[in-house]
């Protein structure tokens, strides 16, 4: 989406940054690992393949994908290449051509040192907000693997509750609806967020 092209968003746990080639060669080694395959039910892809992913994502209209920074190794270190601060993605797919203001939300934290930290929680609150204020959503969806308890956990603490299950893909849905009262604890919890120009490498 080329709307967050030039936005970065920056929290307490992590920066949300706009996926570029230069996240790729990290991003691609991730997706070798057979266990966010199946957590992701991803297919691997050739490095090639990866980066015309990361371009279509940034034209199509219906994703926004965000590069998931840890916070203190980036600011500990500025000037650093962004891939050595890089621990995961989070994306909102608008996937109902009838409904613009459903997104659906994904996050993954792949570097395993950053996993149960916050970081996953703190990006998707983050992208939620991001969702509301600037593409209008005013619902979101996750579908998770039924075995993938922490995102389950996580996302029930996030306010989503169970709408479905399908025992065919072995995955769960939950949704949020934004009331007013949701989006008020929405705002509370990223007010401390900034929201910055983004410069590649910067």
């Amino acid at each position: 989406m080329r709307l967050n092209q030039n936005t970065l968003l920056l929290g307490k746990k992590v920066v949300l940054v706009p996926y570029t080639a230069e996240h790729v060669p990290r991003y691609h080694e991730w997706m070798k690992s057979e266990e966010l395959q199946r957590l992701t039910a991803s297919e691997p892809l050739t490095l090639e393949q990866e980066y015309a992913m990361q371009r279509s994502w940034r034209e199509d209209s219906d994703k926004c994908t965000f590069i998931v920074l840890d916070a203190e190794r980036w600011q500990a270190r500025p000037g650093a290449a962004e891939e050595s601060c890089m621990a995961g993605d989070v994306n909102l797919f608008l996937t109902d051509p009838g409904d613009p203001s459903l997104g659906e939300v994904e996050v993954m934290i792949a570097e395993p040192g950053c996993r149960g930290r916050g970081f996953g929680t703190e990006a998707a609150l983050m992208m939620m907000s991001y969702g509301v204020t600037k593409l209008g959503l005013t619902k979101f969806e996750v579908k998770i693997g039924q075995e993938n308890e922490p995102s389950l956990r996580m996302f029930r603490k996030l306010h989503f509750e169970q709408v479905a299950v399908s025992s065919v893909f072995q995955e769960v849905t939950l949704r949020l609806t934004m009331s007013e009262p949701e989006r008020r604890w929405l705002q509370e919890q990223t007010s401390h967020v900034e929201e910055k120009p983004y410069r590649a490498g910067s």
